[in-house]
């Protein structure tokens, strides 16, 4: 009797140590950094979907600037190529994913300043719409870098730092996640300037 006791206390001690070192906190942290991943690639697929739009306006009214267009298209379709699946995610597919996103970045940083030269675009509602649609989606592309950065760094945490990283070594085996870099985020994620005075 007296066993049997022992036997369902150290077996109540177990379930509740491994449920506290991460049997249910990794697996769930790792379903939020995919799904933040997700939301990271969804912003930057809007950036792209407005880009057709915004050079066929630019054209109509400065169609001698073909190469600055080109290069924006170029550059869309290079990104449009970089599609990482969140469980894959390492620091190569990253630099990758960075690079072909600032590559977008600058191309549209280039369109902007050739606007600039075109009093009439600039007039243009519809020009104008489409600039106020791209500024509202880099402001979304950031909040949902911010929140993938927050959810990354809850996941690392859960695989490196005991007890949990304890549970991970021994039964998942998860690595952490490779996080946006600081100096990648300064020259290839800035926002593109889209205001006009």
């Amino acid at each position: 009797m007296k066993t049997n006791k022992i036997f369902g206390l150290l077996a109540f001690l177990s379930i509740a140590f491994l449920s506290g070192c991460g049997m249910q906190s990794i697996p769930t942290a790792k379903n939020d950094v995919e799904a933040k991943w997700a939301e990271v690639q969804n912003q930057y697929k809007r950036r792209m979907d407005l880009i057709p739009n915004l050079v066929n306006t630019v054209k109509g009214y400065a169609n001698h600037e073909e190469k600055t267009l080109v290069e924006v298209m170029e550059a869309r379709a290079g990104a449009s190529k970089v599609n990482i699946d969140a469980s894959k995610l390492d620091e190569a597919s990253m630099q990758k994913f960075i690079q072909s996103q600032g590559a977008i970045t600058q191309a549209l940083g280039k369109l902007m300043v050739v606007s600039e030269n075109y009093p009439n675009l600039k007039a243009d509602a519809n020009f104008r719409d489409l600039q106020a649609q791209l500024e509202g989606t880099e402001n979304r592309i950031t909040v949902a870098r911010n929140r993938y950065i927050e959810s990354i760094q809850i996941f690392n945490n859960l695989v490196t730092v005991p007890p949990t990283s304890w549970y991970n070594s021994l039964f998942l085996k998860n690595e952490k996640f490779p996080q946006f870099q600081v100096d990648d985020i300064k020259k290839a994620q800035d926002a593109p300037e889209v205001k006009f005075q």
